[in-house]
């Protein structure tokens, strides 16, 4: 018997590849959004197809006005939503599973990373929507993780394989999220115990503040491709990645070992300014990004893909949603994770 014929591709998705942008597909128009979920549905397969190969797929023409709408095409596209753990960052909550992409200011912009690839679970897929497009400014940049890790010198590479890659967060009133936020719950057992649960090492400095450590792996095999990608907040939460002057106000405030955010080599060594700028420029090198348009959608592959954001001016409104949450363990983490610095505990 003669193998079956491999399926007809989807002449109904086809993206257009451009250079310095991400892969965008313009779909057909629609009277309403619900032809356009149904349509989506129907083209799913073929979206998801183009997501592997491009880690992120931008689709432009569809009827998105409005978190309703968001949640109809989110619906039509992800098979299963995730949560968002550990928060880092205040966003508004819409309901449903839709929140927005970021509060930050929107002079502030947010360098590629991973999202929640300091948990043991994370969101598989993200989608962004643009229901308010800026005046200036303000794409959704993203950079595929697999070129990343192709470019990083071989020395890095090793070291991070080896070692992988430790986040120290200290919580407090007074400068990033205080610990109930992050762990939504105003119980300290309760958080005690996800820490616990979720090899997070933790403890109280005082009444009130919380120092967390957690060694993860820099390194990651998608689930479904195969293909090994650099996965991680090492250089979005490094000191050095900071702007000078910020910097130098906040280790004045808090201290070199008391900031809100810091990333060190899973060893607990820390990198030379050389190698952090080594990183940041990888990043740079394949960041990608398209102006938004009302009514845009993008799929972002999370292990395959970083995402980020400009700075902007004019009002923006982007909304986004997590699904296909993947455990860590599925991905073939490079390094164990585990609450402490290699070769410790």
């Amino acid at each position: 018997m003669s193998a079956p014929a491999p399926a007809a591709p989807d002449t109904a998705v086809v993206a257009v590849h451009e250079p310095g942008k991400p892969a965008v597909v313009q779909v057909p128009q629609f009277a309403s959004m619900a032809e356009a979920a149904a349509w989506l549905a129907a083209h799913r397969t073929a979206v998801t197809e183009e997501l592997h190969r491009s880690g992120a797929v931008l689709l432009r023409g569809l009827p998105v006005t409005d978190a309703a709408a968001f949640a109809q095409a989110r619906d039509a596209l992800i098979e299963k939503q995730a949560g968002y753990k550990e928060k880092a960052t205040p966003r508004t909550d819409f309901g449903e599973g839709v929140f927005s992409s970021t509060d930050l200011p929107a002079i502030q912009p947010i360098r590629l990373h991973n999202e929640n690839s300091y948990t043991l679970d994370f969101p598989g897929v993200l989608l962004f929507g643009c229901v308010t497009a800026p005046e200036e400014g303000g794409a959704t940049t993203v950079g595929d993780m697999r070129e990343a890790l192709r470019q990083l010198p071989e020395d890095l590479r090793k070291r991070f394989a080896r070692y992988g890659w430790l986040l120290v967060r200290n919580y407090s009133e007074l400068a990033g999220l205080p610990w109930y936020q992050t762990f939504a719950t105003e119980d300290k057992a309760v958080a005690e115990a996800y820490c616990r649960d979720n090899l997070v090492g933790c403890e109280w400095l005082d009444e009130e503040t919380l120092r967390t450590r957690q060694r993860r792996s820099a390194i990651v095999t998608h689930p479904v491709t195969g293909e090994q990608s650099w996965f991680n907040h090492f250089a979005f939460w490094n000191s050095r990645t900071l702007d000078a002057d910020v910097r130098e106000v906040l280790v004045d405030t808090y201290g070199e070992d008391g900031l809100p955010f810091n990333t060190y080599l899973g060893d607990g060594s820390r990198l030379s300014d050389e190698d952090v700028a080594t990183i940041n420029a990888v990043y740079d090198r394949v960041t990608l990004r398209e102006t938004w348009q009302v009514g845009d959608i993008m799929l972002v592959d999370n292990i395959l893909c970083a995402h980020g954001r400009e700075a902007f001016r004019g009002d923006r409104k982007i909304l986004v949603a997590m699904g296909d949450p993947v455990p860590l363990a599925d991905c073939a983490p490079a390094t164990a994770p585990s609450t402490d610095a290699f070769g410790e505990g």
